[in-house]
């Protein structure tokens, strides 16, 4: 097991190239088994999720080959209608896999996910949606058992929380099934639109892109994809907090500024330089940066996964700032280790209290789940000394090459063995 060695309060300079976004290419990589064929999936990132459910795909009987960053799936030998426990248990996105096998199949066997220890997240969202469109469905020995006479039936499905991969997961079923489906309160991220495009150009028939309500018309038969995954805005927005945390000035290219309004909003309130232009934002701090307040929400609020950098940030901000958390309940788990480099942090209830302090100081502290670690990445590079993150395989689940990422930006950073 790797750790990530940080020598802090250096100021990053240069230009990092952000990836494809991982929440957008795992339901676009599940879409592949609505149909026979070889699909083609650019921009796709190389992380421990990605090659996940690739592993989970080829147990079900698909075959695929990767070409720079191009990914080439080809699901002709679809065999198998089970996910099993030991591939799903490291990741919660796997449930993906529920809709469209039983699209396509009629039936599907998917073990309960497993992934970051952030929150309860239940999948009842999906069974509830699956159920209205006609499924069969069982939960038996951990498993999600699932099955429909001829095909799924068109359905009205509700959310009453809008849920990113419970729209998904419905949209996958809805496009083969028979008669029209209505998503209400759909979630609306841009990893969710992605997945719509993608599915259009495969013959899907769907109305409301971009909304909180979608209208899918049902089709026999649909055929392979050819598709680009999105730039990741949560690592757009971490490496755009690293810089307002640690100082310095960069340049993020090759992401969608467009889908962070709530974040670059509240940088600039901060007092952060942010400059857009294109697919490129040039981010600077000259001076200590001013304390904000947020409140996390589906979007275009304030991203969940943005919320434990930000925290970062505001540890050393100029005043008292208050992060709110409505998606998850479970997701102040950093908190902790950031105290021990210094930060005055008190929680009270949903919310967390910080009172910005001038220097963090480095530690050895350890990451709890995913985002969390890039909180701590990010509190790392601005510290006083170094500090030390273990368990830093949660990092790799989310972040295409970050140690050679912020290397090019002068960040003094490396792994090295537990």
């Amino acid at each position: 097991m790797d750790k990530l060695i940080i020598e802090g309060a250096h100021k990053l300079q240069g230009e990092v190239r952000i990836s494809g976004a991982k929440n957008a290419a795992l339901p676009l990589i599940a879409a592949t088994l609505l149909t026979p064929g070889w699909h083609v999936i650019h921009n796709v990132p190389d992380l421990r999720d990605t090659r996940t459910i690739l592993a989970l795909l080829e147990t079900l009987g698909a075959e695929w080959k990767k070409e720079g960053t191009t990914l080439l799936i080809n699901t002709d030998s679809l065999n198998k209608f089970e996910a099993s426990y030991d591939l799903v248990k490291t990741m919660r996105a796997s449930i993906l896999v529920l809709g469209p096998l039983l699209a396509r199949l009629g039936k599907a066997r998917v073990s309960l996910p497993g992934g970051c220890a952030i929150g309860a997240r239940p999948i009842d969202f999906h069974l509830q949606g699956l159920n209205n469109m006609g499924a069969n469905l069982a939960l038996e020995d951990g498993y999600v058992e699932a099955s429909v006479v001829t095909r799924l039936m068109g359905g009205t499905v509700y959310f009453d929380i809008p849920s990113v991969t419970g729209t998904e997961n419905i949209l996958m079923a809805a496009v083969l099934a028979k008669g029209e489906t209505v998503i209400k309160n759909a979630a609306r991220e841009p990893e969710v639109t992605n997945l719509v495009d993608m599915l259009t150009s495969m013959g899907a028939r769907i109305k409301g892109r971009d909304s909180d309500r979608l209208i899918i018309r049902g089709v026999k038969s649909l055929k392979p994809a050819v598709v680009t995954t999105i730039p990741d805005r949560i690592e757009t927005g971490t490496y755009l907090i690293a810089v307002g945390t640690a100082g310095g000035e960069a340049n993020v290219t090759h992401c969608n500024p467009a889908h962070l309004p709530a974040l670059l909003e509240k940088l600039r309130a901060s007092g952060l330089s942010i400059k857009e232009s294109g697919d490129s934002i040039l981010v600077s701090r000259q001076a200590r940066v001013q304390s904000i307040d947020i409140k996390t929400q589906p979007y275009p609020g304030f991203p969940t996964d943005l919320q434990a950098q930000l925290m970062s940030l505001m540890s050393l901000a100029n005043g008292l700032s208050v992060v709110s958390e409505t998606i998850f309940e479970n997701r102040f788990m950093h908190v902790a280790e950031l105290k021990r480099m210094g930060a005055e942090i008190k929680i009270n209830g949903n919310s967390a209290i910080i009172k910005g302090i001038e220097q963090l100081k480095g530690a050895r502290v350890m990451a709890t789940d995913l985002r969390a670690s890039a909180s701590l990445v990010v509190a790392g590079l601005a510290a006083r000394g170094v500090t030390e993150i273990s368990r830093i395989y949660h990092l790799e689940r989310g972040y295409e090459d970050m140690v050679g990422k912020l290397q090019a930006l002068g960040a003094k950073v490396h792994k090295e063995k537990e």
